[in-house]
């Protein structure tokens, strides 16, 4: 077992121990459904009685027992321990740790959605899976056009409509929305970093002159790419560059002293390796 075996074990505990905190802590003691496995748990288990740790090792076994031959080895096994870990730690919150009650429905599903969201980010930044909806995801699309991502939320519905259905309960069905959506705002955030960078496009005449003064004057460092107007009869060259979303508006200054017809587009830098910064 190397480092990053070591380190993404290390991950799976911790956000399989957050995951499980978010569905004993906040969501079950509300009666908030959520999507995926924690989400038909929670379900099985108002509906039979069943512990929500058993509940949802026992949705998961065969969904990887039937999805094994689309998932590597690897991602497979660590998927299993995180099932486990999830399942375990739920049945052990429920049974041997008293959480004071919280009475504002408000405040358990957005706590509830965070620590889902950590906790399945977290699995996920380990190149696991939580399991659920998740392999399911992988299997249809596989056999579709279809995206992942598409089916997850498609599932995710179906549950909570579901849900609401079966308990003639649509303001129930008004929070797991919530619930869900706070937990993949945070999921996302998890897995791209919560970059605070932003993508710069300056499309100029003046483009050496504008360059040579984010060097200088904001320490980064970008390209240029060459291209043309649509009727090809003028030869544009681009700059591209990744700047701390507190330089935008020092950014913007420089290029319009520079030239004041300049085209400056603003774009969210949702994931990024490396630097572009030319100073430290």
């Amino acid at each position: 077992m190397n480092k990053q075996e070591i380190k993404n074990i290390i991950l799976i505990t911790i956000g399989s121990s957050f995951l499980a905190s978010g569905v004993v802590f906040f969501l079950y003691p509300a009666k908030i459904i959520t999507g995926g496995t924690p989400g038909i748990g929670l379900l099985a288990h108002y509906l039979t009685d069943i512990s929500i740790g058993k509940a949802m090792l026992a949705i998961n076994i065969p969904l990887l027992i039937i999805g094994k031959r689309y998932l590597k080895t690897g991602f497979a096994l660590r998927t299993i321990y995180a099932m486990v870990v999830t399942s375990i730690v739920v049945d052990l919150l429920v049974h041997y740790v008293e959480f004071p009650e919280i009475k504002s429905l408000l405040l358990s599903t957005i706590y509830g959605g965070v620590c889902i969201g950590l906790g399945i980010g977290l699995v996920l930044k380990a190149n696991a899976s939580a399991g659920g909806t998740t392999i399911i995801a992988r299997i249809i699309a596989s056999k579709t056009q279809m995206k992942p991502g598409s089916i997850i939320m498609l599932l995710d519905a179906m549950i909570i409509v579901g849900v609401g259905i079966l308990y003639k309960n649509f303001e129930g069905v008004l929070w797991s929305i919530i619930c869900i959506y706070v937990s993949v705002l945070v999921i996302n955030k998890i897995v791209t970093g919560g970059l605070s960078e932003k993508l710069v496009n300056i499309v100029s005449d003046e483009t050496d002159k504008i360059s040579m003064a984010i060097r200088d004057e904001i320490g980064r460092d970008g390209t240029i790419v060459t291209g043309q107007n649509l009727s090809r009869g003028h030869d544009k060259s681009i700059i591209f560059v990744v700047v701390h979303v507190r330089r935008i508006i020092q950014l913007r200054e420089l290029v319009l002293n520079i030239d004041k017809m300049a085209l400056m587009i603003v774009m969210e830098a949702s994931e990024m390796t490396g630097t572009s910064r030319r100073y430290e």
